[in-house]
């Protein structure tokens, strides 16, 4: 892009800041976005990140003298240097998986590895900010030159994100059969053998079900509890399981419809979320009537479920992420509100039980 329409330095920097935030913003918003009406979340998402990619042009550009020449660096440049190299890596890799790239290290995909690096530049930018910050005067944002800048910024994303997806169809690249999450498929209608994920230490060992229950309580007229031998059902539906870590897999589930366990419970008129916890402390919750329309599954494709995948029960939430599909459910609790500790088991679920192992190993 010509340096006619590049945007004063100052307003690039903000410009640059306003992208990393939007970027991280809709990233996160994408995690939990999982219904086709959720599309713009993505959409938007590689806009920013494309437009991000010009933004980063004009300020390299402009300081390259300052990486080069070893007398002009100071305290924050190791740091400065080291977030263009993040941010530099963290859109290489979302634009090369969007291009049905396939790479990964170790059990983490590439889509993974792009969000991660995408996590790491709010920390660095952070530092960057406390050494580098200076806010914009209001002749940064005069003048007609500066509208077009930012126009021009918004559509060199939004034609590059176009054309794009318009090379994966003309060339029949892997990039054209992702899902709009940016997923691709893997195992859909192979009953067991799609991918085994589980969130941060969830890592139960094998469940008897002569030793487990399913307990149905909370904010219910009556508390049920049923055995592994009584949870076999003809209910199902077919539903994509959509994982974050970029995988998405379609089947047809089959077990017990959580409408028909509240119609036995039945609820009171305070009850407005339902929360389906797992023997590891994992929990996440759907609001009531959403809940309704889920599933327990007890099989996948015909196949009972495997331990990996959630043996005995699973929840099956249609247009909800994988990591939301509770599996090894113990559970199910009609709440008032919702359970927000559900936000910090996600990430510290497992553990107890880990350390528990551990102990018992050391006897």
């Amino acid at each position: 892009m010509g340096s006619r329409l590049e945007l004063p330095p100052r307003l690039v920097d903000w410009s640059i800041l306003g992208a990393v935030c939007f970027a991280v913003a809709t990233g996160l918003l994408g995690l939990v976005s999982g219904r086709t009406g959720d599309a713009w979340v993505f959409v938007t998402h590689g806009i920013g990140g494309l437009s991000l990619v010009l933004l980063l042009f004009w300020k390299l550009r402009r300081v390259r003298h300052r990486v080069t020449s070893r007398a002009a660096w100071d305290r924050y440049t190791p740091f400065s240097i080291l977030l263009g190299a993040v941010a530099i890596a963290a859109l290489a890799t979302g634009v090369y998986w969007t291009f049905g790239g396939r790479f990964g290290i170790g059990p983490w995909t590439g889509l993974f590895v792009h969000m991660a690096l995408g996590v790491l530049v709010v920390p660095l930018l952070l530092i960057h900010l406390r050494g580098r910050f200076r806010a914009p005067s209001t002749d940064d944002f005069a003048g007609r030159r500066t509208a077009l800048s930012g126009v021009a910024v918004v559509g060199f994303g939004a034609l590059t994100w176009r054309l794009q997806r318009g090379a994966n169809r003309l060339f029949g690249l892997a990039g054209a059969d992702h899902r709009f999450t940016g997923s691709r498929e893997d195992g859909s209608g192979e009953g067991n053998a799609f991918p085994v994920t589980s969130w941060v230490a969830d890592d139960p060992d094998p469940i008897d079900p002569d030793d487990w229950q399913l307990r149905v309580g909370g904010r219910v007229e009556r508390e049920l509890a049923f055995d592994g031998g009584a949870l076999d059902s003809d209910a199902g539906r077919r539903a994509v399981l959509d994982c974050t870590s970029g995988w998405y897999s379609t089947h047809d589930w089959q077990g017990i419809r959580i409408g028909d366990l509240l119609d036995s419970a039945e609820p009171t008129d305070e009850a407005q979320w339902i929360s389906f916890r797992s023997v590891t402390g994992y929990r996440w919750s759907l609001p009531i009537e959403e809940a309704r329309d889920a599933l327990l599954a007890t099989h996948v494709d015909g196949e009972r479920l495997s331990h990996g995948h959630g043996f005995p029960l699973r929840l099956v939430a249609p247009g909800r992420r994988g990591f939301q599909w509770v599996k090894w459910v113990e559970s199910v609790e009609v709440r008032r509100k919702r359970d927000m500790s559900e936000w910090v088991a996600i990430f510290v679920s497992g553990f107890d039980e880990a350390s528990a192992d551990r102990a018992t190993d050391r006897r």
